[in-house]
Parts: structure tokens; C-alpha cells; sequence
């Protein structure tokens, strides 16, 4: 049988990479600087929670796959796993030590759409509101990215393996509804 154990994240700074700017000064300007604290302390305090769930899993992490939101199919995520833990990333650091127990790195998203919605995030992150249209094509961009991270699981996940999938709270993983891929939450 395989599993899939769901992980829901949220991103710290070091995340969001060039956008972690934008995001901040947003949310400087619209809730003040104490908002802003108190989300870095939470988030801190899930990715705490995350691996001390994980660190007492019973798995062989020889046969455990690893699925990463965010991180391309394109032959270098260990390099870019390495860098971002490298820069502070919690997700990444956890990663890391899954890697090093055994695991197995899974290139996850669509390249294309990582870098169609980057480039849609680049020119609203100006504006307080996307416009409808900016909306309706986050929204598919969004909906094509999770067919894609399904379609790639139900692809790679092997019988008698679990994966793990590391995925914000916007995406949804319906698509795996149609599969014998029996689906858990990690809860925190």
C-alpha cells in the first residue's frame, strides 16, 4: 500500500525567496510591525511542532519519498534544498535531515507554472488587489500546479512507500482522491 502523509505548511521568509520583501512590507503597512513579529514567531513555533511530529514517525526512510512545495522537477533540488537551508529555511533544514536518514528527494512542481506564477506574483506585488483577471489566472495556475503534484506522486510513489509532501494551505490534493494512495494529515 502506499501513503501519503500531508504536511501543511506555512512559509517562512527565507521561503519566499525575492518576494519575502514585498510580503513584509505588506504586512508592515497593513497590521504594523507587531503583526508582522507575531507571525514570524507562530510560524517558527509550527516549523518546531512540524519536526517533532516527524522525528517520531515510525517509518523506514529508505522508503520514504519526499515532496516539497515549490521545489521544481529539473535535476538540481538537492542543490536548491541545500541552498535554502543553507540561508535558514526551517522547511529545507527539515528536509535536509530526512535526506541524510534516508529519504528520497522528489522534484514536485512543474517548472513552467513555478515560473508563470512568479511572474504573475512580480506584477501584482505592487498593487493592494489583483485585478479579476490576475485572479482568475492565479486561480489556474494554482489548480495546474496541484494537478501536477499529484499526477507526480501517484506517478513516483511506489507500493509499500510513504511519502511526504510538504504543501501550503492554499493548494488542495483532490486529485488523489482517485488513487490508492491512502492520504493522512500530520497534524501540529
Amino acid at each position: 500500500m502506499r501513503k501519503l502523509i500531508l504536511i501543511p505548511i506555512i512559509h517562512t521568509s527565507v521561503d519566499l525567496g525575492s518576494l519575502s520583501e514585498s510580503v513584509k512590507a505588506h504586512y508592515l503597512k497593513r497590521f504594523g510591525p507587531s503583526v508582522w513579529n507575531q507571525r514570524e514567531e507562530i510560524v517558527t513555533k509550527l516549523w518546531n511542532d512540524i519536526q517533532e511530529k516527524i522525528n517520531v514517525l515510525d517509518v523506514d526512510y529508505k522508503k520514504v519519498r519526499i515532496y516539497q512545495d515549490g521545489l521544481p522537477e529539473c535535476g538540481f533540488e538537492q542543490e536548491i534544498v541545500r541552498e535554502l537551508a543553507k540561508a535558514g529555511s526551517s522547511n529545507h533544514q527539515l528536509v535536509l535531515s530526512l535526506i541524510d536518514k534516508g529519504a528520497t528527494l522528489m522534484g514536485t512542481e512543474d517548472p513552467q507554472l513555478l515560473i508563470e506564477e512568479y511572474q504573475l506574483q512580480q506584477q501584482s506585488k505592487d498593487t493592494l488587489h489583483l485585478h479579476q483577471e490576475k485572479t482568475e489566472e492565479a486561480t489556474r495556475l494554482l489548480e495546474a500546479r496541484d494537478r501536477f503534484i499529484a499526477k507526480r506522486i501517484d506517478e513516483t510513489l511506489q507500493a509499500e512507500e510513504t511519502g511526504l509532501l510538504f504543501l501550503g494551505a492554499a493548494h488542495r490534493l483532490d486529485m488523489l482522491n482517485s488513487t490508492d494512495i491512502r492520504v493522512e494529515t500530520l497534524m501540529s
